[in-house]
């Protein structure tokens, strides 16, 4: 009577476990239409299994202040992920968003500026290095 109780929650719970191993994340990019490099952030981060949606914005410093992105942190692209709420500024890498997913008490992290060693703008190179919004490093990629 137990083997079939055990083998019900087993599946069960394995079923769980492969539907959240396989959830995709979505992540709202707001950009300025005339950019051509925040597409392709966005084309990185889909090649990286993430569902995007790019959203063009006109007032870049409105869409910031409202996601409480630090002036001094500031890039050219917003992304807002769909789940946590959590802020992507600039040209972070996948693996560092998904960092950042695994860590929900850091409310951002930004590539200030605009890095040419980053995902839209050329090639990582290992001296990439993003900060959460307190301006402590947080990743070197």
């Amino acid at each position: 009577m137990k083997s079939p109780v055990l083998a019900a929650l087993w599946v069960a719970g394995s079923l769980a476990f492969s539907i959240n191993a396989f959830a995709v994340e979505t992540i709202t990019v707001y950009q300025d239409p005339g950019c051509g490099c925040c597409h392709g952030w966005a084309e990185h981060m889909r090649a990286e299994g993430f569902q995007v949606t790019e959203v063009p914005s006109a007032d870049m410093a409105r869409v910031k202040e409202s996601l409480g992105v630090p002036p001094d942190l500031a890039s050219c692209h917003t992304a807002q992920i769909g789940a946590s709420g959590q802020v992507v500024e600039g040209h972070v890498p996948a693996s560092v968003v998904r960092k950042l997913l695994a860590a929900q008490d850091t409310r951002g992290v930004s590539a200030p500026g605009m890095p040419l060693n980053a995902p839209g703008m050329g090639r990582l190179d290992g001296t990439l290095v993003t900060v959460d919004f307190q301006g402590q490093p947080f990743s070197k990629d």
